[in-house]
């Protein structure tokens, strides 16, 4: 398994109840439970990850 460096969102309230991110991989990015540091973690490519961004961002 890859190390990856898991980061909360800057809109994050410090309270536990999010989900992190990881991006310093090559092509790859890791999300995971903020609450379950050693639970699941979902990886996807950064090029369906850029599309995704886009979407949640649309006004």
């Amino acid at each position: 398994m890859p190390h990856f460096e898991f980061v909360a969102s800057s809109y994050s309230s410090g309270n536990g109840e999010c989900v992190e991110v990881a991006r310093n991989l090559p092509r790859v990015v890791a999300v995971r439970d903020s609450k379950q540091f050693d639970g699941p973690v979902f990886t996807v490519s950064s090029s369906p990850w850029a599309l995704f961004l886009a979407y949640v961002r649309e006004p």
